[in-house]
């Protein structure tokens, strides 16, 4: 057995660490091993293992958890390429790839030690009265040491709820060394349960309550979760007493897990395939029969059929036993696909997603590690799924911003898809109505095949989209509209025939700045450069970047006048505003305030389909993918409010999420209508949206981003700069500024170092550098070093960004 392992652990540092092989069980490349970190355990994955001994002394493994490898060989080398482009730490992309910390308990402990006991003597000789003389914060450590003094070794959460300690204060007990801190994390079963009540008899003399428990078993054929019975307005004591005497059985069961909740839409199998879709299927088969890497761009217009492709492909893929994998950009549009595909594999599909709990993901994680599922839909991290023998990687909506993670590792989730596909011989399909400028340019390069889809399914026609100018409206009303009349004379047309409305405001809340009219200030968030938004329901302004809460300002907090003044409109304002003009219409929103889970989002969505909500309001999560025959009208308020974002890509998001809205009206036999509100009519954005004109907005956006060398014509990377103390963050910034200006770096363009447009957030102040070249190579070269330097200059690892291909530049 080798002598050593080289572990990647999940921390902010660019190296594995070598660690001595004690034990019996020899861990293997691509399994974890749990091994102590500084003060704590962690648990590693495995990168090699070796007999050459290092010059440092070194700790032993603690434990193997697994003897087969859990990342395989494929799966290694994607996370060393994300490391490596990405500038990402290693054993922080691993922890990204394994959705397994429901399998690792976190435990630390706490125990009184030889210093802390001597201390707690002499204060208890001291007597009462110099007890009385203590501080607060002393007397707070006498109550821990007392607790600590008759116990061996005490969890944290325990000691904290009896003695009301904090980190702060346990902090200056360990550097005191009157208390010890010991980790003794280790792995755990991660198996989802539910106990589960099983009628054994119904004989004998029982009083009211154990006849209902009895009855509402045997109703349900004699077995029904606790949970369910607990919901019975019965004493707790009533269940137990059953139990003692043998009537009832307690089990435990594996708790059952739903792939969604949402109704499944018609089979696309039910109806042909129209030429262009049958075009586009015979592209993927003939893909992934040649088992070797292609790239397809399908670029298809909003209700084109893309989504009947991409199952058509995948059950192709399952029929000859090969795994495929779907990843859409929301959670949102997971429910109403993953239905979808439960409808036409049946147990052949697994889910990945955030909104899962973390048993959930694990469970999920070890089927399809299993083989139990090949087919595999999720949002981005499910690109990471351990499918064998993989054939097909589809990217829906692969210009979505939200495939780019904002944490460590900042992969491209469509970019991930693509290194995947071209290791494992696989296809990839990149699907959209809206393709990024990257992908279309590099299907227009040969880079891919590009497949159109330019008709809706069934000849049914593109909705026609009528501008309303806002400023026109101004003129004309003499007041601020926030619905038009030319909108409100629509929705109530629509109501009237029953057919159902969206309307989209991607803003959230109520009112998103709170003024003083007095004075001028805006209430702003206490830990970034931002505004607060006004939630009316809540009672409540919230900052939607850290989660800070305040009240609601009956008075300025800057001058204490009363004219506080609420500015402009949100999401949920919207709603108030239709339900005044149209009381009797059954209205739904959809937001990030309405939208806690997965299960809200179904509710809202099974709605929609069943026809009772007539109005739909939200933000751009009504955007995208759904496919709701019933919607006739979308209209859209404040379609240009990202167009005044300083940011390069402002005209192509705003295109893109206006011909994505717009392609939620008109999908069953009714034509569909889209009205569309903006202050800034002629800009171009707005107009080829209106037109439904892709390769005319791309080629103008196109000509603009040639004149300023921006993507697709260089790669970019954002180099951000942060620190809470303010001369940090600028002696940093200047440092790292001072070096690339000596450093030379031919073919290299840098802009920076400036505040970033939002100067603080999150505590941070932010400055920032953007970084554009004609060569990747040469980019990647010079961040490498630039982060040496930050390194040698004691810049820490965590307040130097680094963001390759960056989607956002605030």
């Amino acid at each position: 057995m080798p002598e050593f392992c080289d572990v990647a652990l999940p921390v902010p540092l660019d190296t594995a660490f070598t660690y001595h092989l004690s034990g019996e069980v020899e861990p293997v490349v691509g399994g974890r091993v749990l091994v102590p970190f500084r003060q704590q355990r962690m648990s590693g994955i495995v990168v090699g293992v070796h007999d050459r001994k290092p010059s440092v002394k070194t700790k032993d493994v603690l434990t193997v958890l697994d003897t087969t490898p859990v990342l395989d060989d494929q799966l290694l080398r994607l996370g060393k390429w994300i490391a490596d482009y990405y500038l990402a730490p290693l054993g922080e992309v691993f922890r990204t790839m394994l959705p397994l910390t429901a399998e690792f308990k976190r435990a630390i402990g706490y125990r009184i030690t030889e210093e802390g006991h001597m201390t707690l003597h002499l204060a208890g000789m001291a007597g009462s009265s110099a007890r009385s003389r203590k501080t607060p914060e002393q007397l707070a450590e006498y109550r821990v040491l007392n607790y600590l003094a008759d116990r061996e070794l005490v969890r944290e959460e325990t000691l904290r709820s009896a003695t009301r300690a904090n980190n702060s204060l346990l902090g200056g007990m360990l550097r005191k060394k009157w208390i010890a801190r010991e980790d003794f994390s280790g792995k755990r079963d991660a198996a989802r349960t539910v106990k589960v009540a099983v009628l054994k008899t119904a004989d004998g003399k029982l009083n009211d309550n154990q006849r209902r428990v009895i009855e509402t078993l045997a109703a349900a054929g004699g077995r029904l979760p606790v949970s369910n019975l607990q919901t019975l307005d019965i004493p707790r004591t009533t269940l137990a007493t059953l139990v003692k005497r043998g009537m009832i059985e307690v089990v435990e069961e594996p708790e059952q897990f739903t792939v969604s909740s949402v109704k499944p839409r018609p089979s696309p199998f039910d109806f042909q395939l129209n030429s262009a879709q049958q075009e586009a299927l015979k592209r993927i088969r003939d893909g992934v029969e040649a088992h070797k890497f292609a790239g397809l761009l399908m670029h298809g217009v909003t209700g084109s059929g893309k989504t009947a492709v991409y199952l058509a492909g995948m059950r192709a893929v399952l029929e000859a036993g090969r795994s495929a994998i779907l990843l859409v950009p929301e959670i949102g549009l997971t429910p109403a696909v993953a239905a979808d595909l439960h409808q036409v594999f049946g147990e052949e599909v697994a889910i990945l997603h955030s909104a899962l709990s973390d048993q959930e993901r694990a469970e999920q994680w070890h089927r399809i590690k299993r083989g139990e599922a090949r087919m595999v839909v999720g949002t981005r991290s499910a690109v990471f799924a351990p499918v064998a023998d993989l054939a097909l990687i589809i990217v829906d909506e692969e210009q979505d911003s939200s495939y780019k993670q904002e944490g460590v590792p900042r992969y491209h989730a469509r970019d991930v898809a693509v290194m995947r596909a071209k290791m494992a011989g696989a296809v990839v399909v990149l699907g959209s109505a809206t393709p990024s400028l990257e992908s279309y340019f590099n299907a227009t390069q040969n880079k891919y095949a590009l497949i159109e889809l330019p008709d809706r399914v069934e000849q049914r026609p593109l909705p026609q989209v009528e501008i309303i100018d806002m400023r026109q409206e101004f003129q004309e009303t003499g007041h601020e509209q926030v619905i038009s009349r030319k909108l409100a004379q629509a929705i109530g047309e629509r109501l009237e025939r029953h057919e159902q409305i969206m309307v989209l405001l991607n803003r959230r809340g109520y009112s998103p700045v709170v003024l003083c009219r007095t004075c001028g200030k805006t209430l702003e968030c206490k830990n970034c450069a931002i505004a607060l938004t006004h939630h009316k329901r809540a009672r409540k302004m919230e900052c939607h970047y850290c989660g800070y809460t305040a009240p609601v300002p009956q008075h300025c907090i800057q001058c204490g006048s009363e004219y506080v003044y609420f500015l402009g409109t949100g999401s949920e304002k919207l709603e108030e505003l239709l339900h005044g003009l149209f009381p009797q219409a059954r209205i739904g929103r959809l937001d990030r305030d309405t939208v806690r889970g997965r299960e809200d989002f179904e509710r809202a969505l099974a709605g929609m389909n069943a026809g009772e909500i007539d109005l739909l309001v939200g933000t751009q999560m009504i955007a995208k993918g759904h496919d709701i025959h019933g919607v006739t009208l979308v209209g859209v308020v404040g379609a240009d409010i990202a167009l005044g974002m300083p940011d390069f890509r402002a005209a192509e998001r705003t295109f893109q999420l206006l011909t994505q809205v717009a392609g939620r009206a008109g999908r069953g036999e009714t034509p569909g209508k889209v009205v569309l509100q903006t202050y800034f009519p002629d800009h171009y954005a707005v107009q080829f949206a209106a037109n439904h004109d892709f390769a005319g907005f791309y080629d103008k956006e196109l000509r603009f981003r040639s004149w300023m060398r921006y993507p697709p014509y260089s790669a970019l990377a954002n180099v951000l700069v942060r620190s809470e103390k303010l001369d940090e963050a600028l002696a940093w910034s200047g440092a790292l500024g001072k070096w690339l200006e000596q450093t030379p770096h031919d073919g290299i363009r840098v802009l920076g170092p400036s505040a970033a447009p939002i100067v603080r957030l999150k505590r941070d102040y932010r400055y920032h550098f953007i970084l554009k070249s004609d060569s990747r190579e040469k980019l990647n070269r010079l961040l490498r070093a630039m982060l040496a330097h930050a390194a040698q200059q004691k810049i820490p690892r965590t307040q130097v960004i680094v963001d390759v291909d960056a989607l956002w530049l605030m």
